[in-house]
């Protein structure tokens, strides 16, 4: 052999060698809140994702990917420098983990002007599901009204007749409230924003016993729910006024701190741990183990993000770059969710089912989220109808 076929020869054996080297990472920037009274959201949704990549080994639809996770402390302004930073600087092109609809506002239109991908697990603002619909936008999640919406048609089924309704007074407490409104058939008796920053409801337990309602509905998630259960149990309401509420409000977590508080709400939801489909049994089981704890909805919604983005890697071989590719392959929605039924709808929101939940004591003692039965099946948003892709 000559120098020539021998430099050849070796050049060939030193790449057959390195394999890896034919493929970069995957870079996938996750903008979430992990600390404050939200901060156990972002975890969820964070600690999921990664379980997803771990059961992989460390790729998603066969791509390797790196995972790059900052805090964005439920500041819009910092989750909008976040995404500035990830896509300047580390060349992010697929971006996802926002759990706040402010945050979204400010941050999700600077990601699409940019020729990026935005990928939600969790915050599905109104404003960006009906004419502001963009072609590279998808919510895995829901969209922020349709969970209040299977409230309030929770709270028909149950017979409820007069309600008192409470959100906080940024974009997702207005789309709860109103989600809520469209499908409860009857009468709303008092209607409260709370703050967004809200610890003590006094004034607001207040109104609710002056009212004399036969239903309250109320949407706090994270740490303002835990504060909201307890001071409505305190103030002897739970006793007389049942509450009925979306996921948001009362998950894993909200039971284990406030206990017996919750016992008897109705919640409504598009997953639960009891879900008896394969996939779900799957990544509860592995979510314990890797854990210890019981995941949450947002951990749910964490790991079905990690399944989208996989399904279109595989399809695509693993490349972002050519972001039309990338989104068509994404709305084919070609993964097992672990609430079941999944597909993206026209605006590339999700339609699936909604479940009718319950606290309840075990026979162990112990409180549970128990599935009761469906409330709303492949259900859409409201706002499909005016998005034009």
């Amino acid at each position: 052999m000559n120098l020539k076929g021998c430099i050849s020869a070796a050049a060939l054996s030193l790449f057959a060698a390195f394999p890896a080297l034919a493929q970069q990472p995957v870079k996938i920037g996750m903008i979430t809140t992990l600390s404050g009274p939200g901060g156990y959201l972002g975890q969820d949704v964070r600690d999921a994702f990664n379980l997803a990549i771990e059961m992989e080994g460390g790729r998603l639809g066969g791509a390797p990917v790196q995972l790059l996770v900052e805090d964005d402390a439920l500041k819009p302004g910092q989750g909008k420098e976040i995404a500035e930073r990830f896509m300047k600087t580390e060349r992010v092109k697929l971006l996802t983990g926002i759990i706040f609809s402010n945050v979204a506002g400010a941050t999700v239109p600077d990601v699409l002007d940019n020729g990026g991908v935005y990928v939600s697990p969790n915050a599905g603002p109104s404003n960006f599901a009906g004419r502001e619909c963009h072609k590279n936008y998808f919510v895995v999640s829901w969209q922020n009204d349709t969970l209040h919406e299977s409230a309030g048609q929770n709270a028909t089924n149950l017979g409820f007749k007069r309600a008192f309704v409470l959100a906080p007074n940024y974009q997702a407490g207005k789309d709860a409230i109103a989600g809520f409104k469209r499908f409860f058939k009857g009468q709303v008796v008092g209607e409260i924003y709370t703050r967004l920053d809200q610890t003590d409801y006094a004034a607001e337990m207040a109104q609710i016993r002056a009212a004399n309602p036969d239903v309250v509905f109320q949407f706090h998630p994270g740490g303002l729910g835990i504060a909201f259960a307890r001071q409505y149990q305190q103030a002897g309401l739970l006793q007389n006024v049942p509450m009925v509420v979306a996921a948001p409000s009362l998950d894993s977590v909200i039971l284990k701190a406030i206990g017996d508080a919750a016992l008897g709400v109705h919640i409504s939801s598009h997953w639960n741990s009891d879900l008896p489909n394969e996939a779900n049994k799957a990544f509860v089981a592995a979510f314990q183990k890797k854990y210890g704890r019981m995941p949450t909805y947002y951990a749910a919604q964490g790991y079905d993000t990690a399944l989208a983005i996989a399904a279109a890697l595989k399809e695509t071989g693993g490349k972002v770059d050519d972001v039309n590719a990338f989104s068509a392959a994404m709305r084919k929605a070609n993964f097992q969710s672990v609430r079941g039924s999944f597909r993206f709808g026209p605006n590339q929101h999700p339609v699936h089912d909604w479940y009718s939940l319950r606290v309840e004591r075990g026979a162990d003692g112990n409180l549970g989220i128990v599935t009761k039965g469906k409330v709303l099946e492949s259900h859409s948003d409201i706002y499909a109808r005016d998005c034009k892709l």
